[in-house]
């Protein structure tokens, strides 16, 4: 059971993030949009690989990494960011 709603977060996240971003309400560059996709890449990398599904395990887990890093490269602008 647990594993199932571990796949319905990230399901709902990844759903959420993709429609904010198409409605205009959130930035494809922001650091939310990218922990949205970052975690429910990997949430949803948890279930299909517990149910074996391994392609799409590999999706998943390529859609994790590229939220990860795209929010790490937001982060370290920030910190880089002279302060005002």
């Amino acid at each position: 059971m647990l594993i199932e709603i571990i796949g319905w977060t990230g399901s709902a996240l990844c759903l959420a993030a993709y429609l904010l971003t198409s409605m205009g309400r959130l930035s494809g560059k922001s650091a939310l949009y990218q922990a949205m996709n970052f975690l429910g890449g990997a949430t949803l990398a948890i279930n299909v690989i517990w149910h074996g599904a391994y392609p799409a395990a590999l999706l998943e887990i390529g859609w994790a990494l590229i939220g990860l890093v795209a929010l790490i490269g937001i982060v370290r602008a920030r910190i880089a960011a002279p302060s005002r």
